[in-house]
This record gives structure tokens, sequence and C-alpha cells, in this order.
């Protein structure tokens, strides 16, 4: 062995042309070599060669199935007579998001191996010459195709001689490999001529924990065949796994061929090989076609009007019904129409934006935008402005009084308008059947996206809408007359509340320089509006110039403090005595340890999470179970869109807050509560109900 060993390194030590990695490729991209665990080969014998790709940072290469978009590795071989070349064996890929993308395939490093027969006549002594021709492609923000030749010889003797300097590589290629599944593996496939079916995979009698397994992904051998970009929710009990998939329109497998990647708790992965003939239809384990989803997305619009962040519209849209007492048919249409309007072009336009954000690659959900303190500062002076016109301190359209009646075209754009005021102050709110319709959006088509939130605002504009069908029913409206001009001023109140209420949000985002800031633009704005009221009360002339540069040039000095409170830093959150904050670690840390989990994601600007908190989380008789059960309870703090609380959100197929996830000792998933609580059903939770 030693006198074996010492010819192998005197070999390579003094003939420079017998190796066991060729002359490398170079890009600035990736560098390549042909690879081989052997220094010397045998006759008849077979030993592994592998091309070799080292990709620079932020840059990958591609799988057997590179998923929506690229191309696998090809390599072409030019052998000794005799000799001959298997298959690349693919090692397990990884998900690669690419904008509305996924792609499978390799970052940093990867080997992909292969087998090399050698005759049976070649004598020991002569040279083994490989030569290859090879194409990969690499991607980052471009994608480039790359080539190269590459060349090897090595020795023939009368037993192979692995290499010592390759022998780590090849065994970090091997574990990487899927293996042979050990257990039973079933498909289930339920498919539709046009609309995405759905699959699943079922492995019985694994033995399998919660602890074992903390996700799965399966990657198929063959492309278009599942949608790549979809959510495979994992349900594992007693032992059983089953993960669910999204079929492309049309497809209808008659088996489940790829690799099947479990990752642990403690961040280990395993790969097996699945080959798994469909059986039946697919296991229900989540997902919704287009028509559930507008329905339920429906259903939460229409609850969404009763939620308390839409309050201070209302205000607004009972003024605006109470002017439409005696209007005519014609003018009632056209208001319900115009609010209607509105309120479909503001959801149209957040969903347009989510569905941009997302195929740009970033992470954003419902209610996104109240996480940047700059658009809450922004909410809150708006909300002033609104205010201060329903107390009178100046109008819109240079006419101050409440009691003119508002027919005619000239009361159309503020119908509008209000239908987008709306919208924007329902983003901090999700309502019931919200949370699951918009989840299941936001992974379908872009169209499919763009449906769901257009159902979500006819639900929200239904009631005023049915004015514009029905216009009858403005006739049981009490007619204008001198009480509206105190109805007004008494629903600037709850405008006025709003607006405090974000400053408190601005208070928990930034601290006390950014509510400096922010109170200093509300005084700002106020002063510039009161003299604009001042110069509308004063006629037409110099003086109503003078008034509306005043309000444009203190909304400019506002809008000038804006880059200031996205620039600040954010504060931590409040210490709450009754919950520890949230981790993704903490949380498999306290269920490995057998305890109890409560999960409530939340957000300062969120008004139901704020009011659940109250009503239900913080009430004597909930923190009573939670200590006697010893549930630990976690608070995870969206208000300045956390990416970590985002991921777990998206995990659980929501956009939004609130969120409230319960595990129960020993449970493989978590309980999801309803968006809107109760001490009862906090606690009928815990009991298992």
């Amino acid at each position: 062995m030693l006198r074996r060993t010492a010819l192998l390194l005197g070999l390579l030590l003094t003939t420079p042309a017998l190796a066991v990695e060729s002359e490398a490729v170079r890009s600035p991209r990736a560098t390549a070599t042909l690879v081989t665990d052997v220094a010397a080969v045998a006759p008849g014998q077979e030993f592994q060669a592998g091309l070799r790709l080292r990709l620079a940072p932020g840059w990958h290469s591609y799988w057997r199935n590179a998923g929506d978009a690229g191309a696998a590795p090809e390599i072409t071989w030019t052998l000794p007579e005799g000799a001959s070349a298997g298959p690349f064996a693919w090692p397990a890929p990884e998900r690669i998001p690419y904008g509305p993308l996924v792609n499978f395939g390799y970052k940093n490093e990867v080997l992909l191996p292969l087998r090399i027969a050698v005759p049976a006549g070649l004598a020991p002594g002569a040279a083994f010459t490989l030569s290859a021709e090879a194409t990969w492609l690499v991607c980052a923000d471009v994608c480039i195709p790359e080539e190269g030749s590459f060349r090897l010889t090595l020795p023939v003797a009368e037993t192979p001689i692995p290499s010592p300097l390759t022998t780590e590589l090849f065994e970090a290629a091997s574990a990487r490999l899927p293996r042979a599944l050990p257990w039973t593996a079933q498909a289930g496939v339920s498919a539709a001529a046009e609309a995405p079916g759905r699959a699943s995979l079922t492995l019985a009698a694994t033995g399998l924990t919660a602890e074992m397994v903390r996700d799965a992904f399966f990657f198929p051998n063959a492309p278009g065949l599942i949608d790549n970009t979809a959510p495979q929710p994992l349900a594992l009990r007693d032992g059983t796994l089953t993960l669910g998939l999204a079929l492309l329109p049309g497809v209808a497998p008659a088996a489940l061929e790829g690799t099947l990647l479990l990752h642990d708790a403690g961040g280990q992965s395993a790969a097996f090989e699945v080959a798994a003939t469909a059986t039946g239809p697919a296991s229900s384990i989540g997902g919704m076609g287009l028509w559930q989803a507008m329905l339920l997305a429906l259903a939460g619009g229409l609850v969404l009007n009763l939620m308390p962040c839409v309050f201070p519209v209302l205000a607004m849209k009972a003024m605006a019904l109470a002017r439409l007492g005696g209007a005519a048919r014609g003018t009632i249409r056209l208001h319900a129409a115009a609010y209607t309007a509105g309120v479909l072009v503001s959801f149209a336009a957040i969903g347009g934006l989510l569905v941009a954000l997302r195929a740009a690659g970033l992470a954003a959900g419902w209610g996104f935008q109240f996480t940047e303190p700059a658009f809450v500062a922004a909410m809150a002076w708006l909300m002033l402005a609104v205010g201060l016109n329903l107390s009178g301190v100046f109008a819109f359209g240079g006419t101050v009084g409440a009691g003119q009646a508002v027919a005619g075209r000239g009361g159309l754009p503020g119908a509008f308008a209000t239908g987008g005021l709306a919208v924007l102050l329902a983003t901090p709110c999700t309502a019931p059947f919200m949370a699951a319709a918009l989840g299941a959006a936001m992974v379908m088509p872009p169209a499919a996206t763009m449906a769901v939130f257009l159902a979500l605002g006819l639900g929200l504009a239904l009631p005023y809408a049915l004015l514009g069908l029905f216009p009858g029913l403005a006739r049981a409206l009490p007619r204008p007359g001198a009480w509206m001009e105190r109805l007004r001023q008494a629903l600037a109140f709850p405008i006025y509340a709003t607006a405090a209420w974000l400053v408190w949000v601005l208070a928990l985002q930034v601290g006390p320089d950014g509510v400096l800031f922010g109170l200093a633009g509300a005084v700002v704005l106020a002063a510039g509006l009161w003299g604009l009221g001042l110069a509308q009360r004063a006629g037409a002339g110099r003086w109503r110039i003078a008034g509306v540069t005043a309000a444009g040039v203190a909304v400019l000095v506002a809008l000038a403090l804006l880059p200031r409170l996205s620039a600040s830093p954010a504060v931590a959150a409040a210490a709450d005595t009754n919950a520890e904050p949230w981790s993704a670690a903490r949380v498999e840390a306290l269920r490995a340890a057998g305890r109890p989990v409560f999960v409530n994601a939340t957000a300062a600007w969120c008004i139901t999470c704020q009011v659940n908190d109250r009503v239900a989380l913080r009430a004597a008789a909930v923190r009573d179970a939670f200590a006697a059960r010893d549930v630990a309870y976690l608070k995870a703090d969206w208000t300045r869109g956390d990416p970590a609380i985002g991921a777990l959100l998206r995990e659980q197929g929501r956009e939004g807050v609130p969120l409230y996830l319960y595990w129960a000792p020993g449970a493989a998933a978590p309980m999801v509560l309803p968006q809107i609580l109760t001490e009862g059903l906090v606690i009928g939770a815990l009991n298992g109900g």
C-alpha cells in the first residue's frame, strides 16, 4: 500500500500531463473543469468523472429541469475505442426565484458526476485520454451561455488508483445525490382541461415528525408539469407526509417523478428519488380555485365596510348619502358609479403594484405601504386636511358650507376620490375571508391576481353601488337642510381621531424625533389650509391667489419632511410583559421542548390587531389559560415590515396581518385562528376545539 501511494505521488509530481483535473475554462462568471476520482484507471473497471462548475457570487447554473427558464448543462465525449460514458447524476437543486419565475439549479459550486467504463483490452502502462465538449448556462440579471473543451490523460494500472486530491469533492457530490426512497409513495391528480389542477404526493408510514421535517419541496424531472412558483403545502400527521402541488392548466400526469427535498428543524436536508404512479384524486391540503378566491374576496370586501379602519370614510359617505336625499335618479346613479369606480381603480392600482413588486423579486403584501413611516405621516396629514374641510376651515372647489347641492358633474370627482380614500384607509385592516383570498391570489398568475383584487374592491363598494342599481333607496334619506352643517362638523372628529392614531403609529415606528417631524408637518399644513380658507371667504382677486399660494407652499414644506422620516431608524418595539419577540428559531426550540406555542403576527397600524389584543389576547381569562397550560406567547411585530415576518405570513398563505397561529404540543402544523378574536375562540383553540 505504501509502495502504491509513493508511486502515485511520484507520478503526479513528475508528470504534470497526468492529472485528475483538466485545465480550467474561465470567465468572469464561472470556472469550469473536468475532474476524475482516480489518478489511474484499470482495464474493464469503471471510474467517476464530472463537470465541475465554480460560480461567481450572484450567478447560478441549472439542474436537469431548469424550472421556468434556463437550460441544463450538456457534455459530449470523445473516448478511446470501447470506452463509454453514462449520463450526469444530478445533485439535488435549490429553488432560485427570479421575478415572477422560479428556476431550479445551483449556486456557488456544483460537481455533476457520471461514470465512465474503461475497455478490458487496455494494457497497464498505456494512457487513457478523455476529451469532452461541454456547454452550460449561467445567469444573474442576464443569462450567458458558456462552453469549453476539456482534456485529461490518465495512466492505466492493474487496479484503479483513487485520487486523494478529489476524494472529498466526489464524496460531497455523492452526499447531495438523491437517495432511494425508503417509503411507499403515492400520487393523486385532480386535473381540468382549462383551469390549473392539483396533485398530491403522499408518503405513508414514514415515522417522520414535525421536528424531523420542517418543510419539503418536490422538483419534477420533466418541465411543464407543475406551477413552480406555487407553494407546496405540507401536512404531516401520524407519520404520513402529504405534499400539495399545483399543476399547470391541462396537465394530468400519469406519475410524479423527480427529487423530493426534505429539511429538518436544524436546517439539514435529505434528497430522495421519487417515482409515484397516480392512483386517485389529489388529497385536499390547501389551495383554491380562482372563483373560490373571488367569492371570498367579495365577501371580505363587504365585511371590510364594518371594520374600524374604514369608519372615518363612512363619515364622508354618510355626508354624501345625506346630500343625495331628493336628488334625481341620474345623479344618484352617477355618484354611485363614480364612488365604485374610485374603489375599483384604487384596488387595481394596489393589486398591480403588488404584482409588479413580486415580479421584481420583492416581497410585499396587503398593507405593506403602512410599514413605511413617510406614508403613515402623509396619511395623517391627509386625514387632518379632510377633518379641517369638514370643520369648515376651507372648502374644496372654492365654496364653504355643506348645505349646497352636489348634483351635476362637479360632485363626481369627489365621489371618485372618496372611493380611493376608502381603499387607502382599508389597507391596515384584514377582514374575515380576505386573508385566504389574498394569500391564494398572490400565487396565481397576474391576471387572476388582479381579478381577486377587483372582486375585493367590488365587495367594499357594494353598499354604495346598490344605490346606482336601485336609486329609489335614496328617497328614504332625509332631505338636505341646515342640519347637515352640524352633522358635517360632528363627522370631522372621527377623522381627527384617525390622524391622531396614525401619529401614534409613527411614534412606534420611528420614535420621538419622527413624531416631531410628523407634527411639524401637520402644523404647517393646517396653517396653509387656514390661509386658503380665509382667501376663499374673501372672494376672488389677489387674496384668493395668496391663499392658494400659501396652501401650496405649506404642502411642499410638509412633503420636504417626508425623506427625513424614511431615513429615521426603526425603534425597538415596546416591551410586552405578556409576550416575547418572535423568531422562527425560537418557535422551533419551544416546539422541540414540547411546549405549546401561540404566535401573534401583528402591527401597530393594524386596527383589527389592536382591537383583538385588547378584547381577547390581553383578557385575564386568556392570560390565565396561557399560564395554566404553559403556553409560550410570541409576538411577531410587522410594524416596520420585517422580511422574516413577511416570510412567515406567506408560509401560511397570508398577505397581511393579523395572523394567529397555535401549535399544540407535538402538533406537526399550527392551528390558524380567525382574524376576529374573542376570549372564547382563543381558549377553545387551547382546549383543542
